[in-house]
């Protein structure tokens, strides 16, 4: 599968997805690093004997590499982190030539992405995602980033990958609760863009939920193929195409930031933010209350939250001045993303406060 940034054939990059494909790292690397000099798997705790064969492949080849390792969970998303990837790039006396891999999840490729944009201002990057969330959306499409205290991937750039390297057979030894997180992002997938993908989802939950190779290989490439196709149109989110990729988002990185990171999953959030957006949409008339329901009822059959659990009941003006620093907010206004039907979304700046507090 391509991924053309901009519609630029040219400059894009491949993914290989494929049950397996780890196997083939040494020559997936040497495909596309031919000038590398020196690399760092970036890569958490949990996930280290996935990242040291990158590493070892690349020292067969002479290239000076090794393996840093970070805490796992999003507390380590931060410019504390960042500048240890930094050193570690440094020890190797690595310069322009160098190339950084990311091998992880979500925390792990935001991290590792924004090392590579912003080390000599700019190097290579290789992701290797292994969780489902950074496989259908995170480790394609070239955002990077890391959180401030104040908010979610505040600090950033996008730098798209030289590659994508998926092995689904790695899911099935990832945690339920991130699993299951994941759904999240593919669910989104269907609300937003792919009516026929939805009901896709509805009829196969049972093999889904199982892990079964002879799905999750269509999943996660239809998500990757409508990933990019909004990559494709909008690279930079300047025309308002790529925003439709954060529907539940705006809610999602709010009560993150008030639950404190990590206490609410990604997935979590995002699912709960859905329930929000669509509760939104209908009170809005502008969807009708079935999708909602279709909604609703396939992510808790994914077993996602639709409500905050105990613990997390935030002051609606809390909510408020969170999603008021959303990165998608022009002039202090909230930009929301809501469904027209189920399959389309679209933006709107016109959404009175007193309604979304209503939908929380």
């Amino acid at each position: 599968m391509r991924v053309s940034p901009g519609g630029r054939p040219a400059t894009g990059y491949d993914i290989l997805l494929r049950s397996g494909a780890l196997a083939d790292a040494a020559r997936f690397l040497a495909d596309r690093l031919p000038d590398c000099r020196a690399a760092v798997a970036v890569t958490d705790r949990n996930l280290q004997q996935y990242a040291a064969p990158f590493a070892e492949a690349l020292r067969g080849v002479g290239v000076e590499s090794k393996v840093h390792v970070v805490e796992p969970g999003e507390k380590s998303k931060s410019l504390e982190s960042l500048h240890g990837v930094y050193e570690a790039l440094l020890d190797l006396k690595a310069d322009r030539r160098a190339c950084v891999i990311a091998v992880g999840g979500g925390v792990v490729g935001d991290l590792a992405g924004f090392a590579a944009a912003s080390y000599m201002r700019g190097v290579s990057l290789i992701q290797v995602p292994t969780s489902l969330l950074a496989m259908v959306d995170s480790s394609v499409g070239g955002k990077t980033g890391v959180n401030l205290p104040r908010g979610k991937n505040l600090v950033g750039a996008f730098h798209q990958p030289a590659g994508v390297l998926i092995d689904p057979d790695v899911l099935h030894t990832l945690p339920d609760r991130e699993y299951h997180g994941g759904l999240a992002e593919v669910v989104k997938y269907g609300v937003i863009s792919d009516a026929a993908f939805f009901g896709w989802l509805e009829e196969n939950a049972g093999p889904i939920l199982d892990r079964d190779p002879a799905v999750l290989v269509p999943l996660i490439a239809r998500c990757c193929e409508l990933k990019a196709a909004v990559v494709a149109a909008d690279e930079f989110e300047t025309t308002g195409v790529r925003a439709t990729l954060n529907y539940g988002h705006t809610f999602a990185h709010a009560f993150e930031n008030l639950a404190g990171y990590g206490v609410l999953s990604h997935g979590e959030a995002v699912s709960v933010g859905m329930t929000c957006a669509a509760r939104l949409a209908v009170a809005r008339e502008m969807i009708p209350p079935d999708v909602l329901t279709r909604q609703t009822a396939l992510l808790e059959r994914f077993n996602l939250p639709i409500e905050l659990p105990a613990g997390c009941d935030f002051a609606p003006d809390a909510v408020l001045a969170a999603m008021r620093s959303d990165k998608k907010n022009v002039a202090g206004a909230l930009r929301l993303v809501l469904p027209v039907r189920l399959g389309e979304v679209r933006v709107f700046a016109d959404v009175p406060e007193e309604q979304v507090t209503a939908a929380l």
